[in-house]
């Protein structure tokens, strides 16, 4: 008997006795089993249940998920002492009844900070002392309690600039450059099994590149766990240059600790140059939002075909590469919508707003 399977717009002939069960699709977990994890972030709305579709698309594709927003300081602490673990715990209870890996993000990070960690009373800077107890309780609190249940941690968040310093975050104001291993140090005392990452955005360019490398290079050296570079991968059509993408996935592995695609996404919007002198305020609206009735069918072409060269750059990378994370499941919830405005349209996940598989990956799967 002949029948017809449709995998996401992809027709795959199957020949089947008439007793026989029918096969069951390949996944996209199925395609990378032997090169590296494929994660998604998970918002709360697809935890709890109101996102069926959503749901269906990570559990069938997906082994591996990390929190988008539950785990940040000011959803989990937002006052001092008092933790709001109710939604951490359904991510963490989600993922644990798939099977899949899951990656707390993040303990260390400037922004979504609630306002009272790092000041007192009167409005100015904790003592060096202060803040290093608040660290520590946060930390230790928060990876104590899922101990033995997640595998990894974003430990330390954006700490870099792009031209290789120090970001001036209140954590560096108060503790110069040693928030950084006190951090790793906390965590891993919270649970010595846990993998622990650092994690960053335009990790493609040299001066940021070489910066992580010595910073691992330290925190090796002072005797502190660092198990993988986090690569924030927010990419678009025209950005960045492919091999400087890869030289730096080279440069990172050679540390010896794994690459970790984080927060992929790649913009099917053009770039907008923020300096460039558009002097019609409508003009720039229509710019920044050119499909938002749909994505034509040669920029789609174009999106998945640099799709296609990045994912053969991961998988030709797969022995540094331990995992691969969009961030999000399908386009309708990617944070690239309504950003820098609101109605902006964008089509940037692998799933589209009716959780299609795009092309790139379902001719993979197909054996294209």
């Amino acid at each position: 008997m002949k029948k017809i399977l449709t995998l996401c717009g992809v027709s795959m002939i199957l020949y089947t006795a008439c007793t026989s069960s029918q096969p069951r699709p390949m996944t996209v977990k199925d395609y990378y089993k032997d090169d590296f994890l494929i994660g998604a972030a998970v918002p709360v709305k697809h935890v709890s249940g109101r996102d069926p579709k959503a749901d269906s698309v990570i559990t069938m594709h997906f082994n591996s998920i990390v929190a988008e927003n539950c785990m940040k300081h000011e959803k989990i602490q937002p006052r001092e002492g008092v933790f709001y673990w109710h939604d951490a715990d359904n991510f963490v209870k989600y993922g644990l009844d798939r099977g899949m890996a899951i990656i707390g993000h993040a303990l260390v990070w400037h922004s979504q900070l609630a306002p009272w960690f790092v000041y007192d009373d009167k409005g100015e800077y904790v003592t060096p002392d202060v803040l290093k107890q608040r660290m520590k309780t946060h930390i230790s609190t928060l990876v104590g309690r899922y101990k033995g249940k997640i595998k990894g941690w974003d430990v330390v968040n954006e700490a870099i600039e792009d031209d290789g310093s120090y970001r001036v975050t209140p954590f560096y104001e108060i503790l110069g450059e040693e928030f950084i291993p006190l951090a790793f140090e906390y965590a891993h005392e919270a649970d010595p099994d846990a993998e622990l990452y650092i994690n960053d955005f335009s990790m493609f360019l040299p001066a940021k590149r070489d910066a992580y490398v010595r910073l691992v290079k330290q925190l090796k050296d002072r005797g502190l766990r660092i198990d993988g570079i986090g690569m924030q991968s927010h990419i678009g059509l025209d950005y960045p240059d492919l091999d400087k993408y890869e030289k730096s996935i080279e440069t990172f592995g050679a540390t010896g600790v794994n690459v970790m695609i984080t927060e992929l996404d790649m913009s099917a919007l053009p770039t907008i140059h923020w300096g460039a002198n558009i002097a019609d305020n409508v003009d720039f609206k229509a710019a920044l939002n050119p499909y938002k009735d749909g994505l034509p069918d040669d920029v789609s072409e174009q999106w998945n075909a640099r799709m296609d060269s990045v994912m053969d750059i991961y998988k030709k990378h797969s022995d540094v590469i331990s995992r691969v994370t969009w961030w999000g499941t399908h386009d309708g919830m990617s944070w690239k919508n309504d950003f820098p405005m609101f109605g902006r349209t964008d089509y940037p996940l692998m799933f589209d707003r009716d959780c299609n598989m795009k092309p790139f990956m379902a001719r993979r799967l197909a054996g294209k």
